[in-house]
């Protein structure tokens, strides 16, 4: 080895049971490869960041109507179920936890806000009511994507235009 040179790793690594893990740089000649690293997304933390990533999945996926999602037990569709279309609160549940029938208190929060910014108001201030309000605004026949994502977009920037 040449005096102040750094030793080059090994091309193969060996495991206890003798399987090789491959390296980075297991070229015969040492050079490197660029290794793809999926990174997974942030999830927002605040009821804003999560209204404009469920305006962002509603317009990549559609807005569903009549229940949170088409095919719930997967009986045809062979899908992951955040990449079907969504009702609203599917949407934002969604953009919370990935899954849109996870509820947590981000997805209620969220949920609720858009609840009560809605021009009717709700029955009963209880999250399940809350999301049955909001559901019921966006089953509304003839409402489209866009005026959900429309919505969206409004309730998560309303702060900034007030300022």
């Amino acid at each position: 080895m040449i005096p102040n040179s750094i030793p080059r790793p090994p091309h193969v690594a060996q495991t206890g049971e003798g399987a090789q893990l491959t390296s980075p740089i297991n070229f015969p000649v040492g050079t490197r490869r660029p290794v793809l690293v999926l990174l997974p997304l942030p999830r927002p933390t605040t009821v804003p960041e999560v209204l404009l990533a469920a305006a962002r999945i509603l317009q990549a996926n559609g807005l569903w109507q009549g229940d949170y999602f088409p095919d719930a037990f997967s009986r045809t569709l062979t899908t992951p179920h955040a990449s079907r279309p969504l009702s609203i609160v599917a949407a934002i549940r969604c953009a919370v936890t990935g899954d849109p029938r996870s509820e947590t208190q981000l997805a209620d929060m969220a949920v609720g806000y858009v609840a009560l910014s809605l021009d009717e108001e709700p029955p009963a201030v209880t999250p399940w009511r809350l999301a049955l309000h909001v559901d019921g605004w966006g089953d509304v026949p003839g409402r489209s994507t866009d005026e959900a994502v429309a919505l969206l977009e409004r309730l998560a920037t309303a702060p900034e235009r007030a300022a």
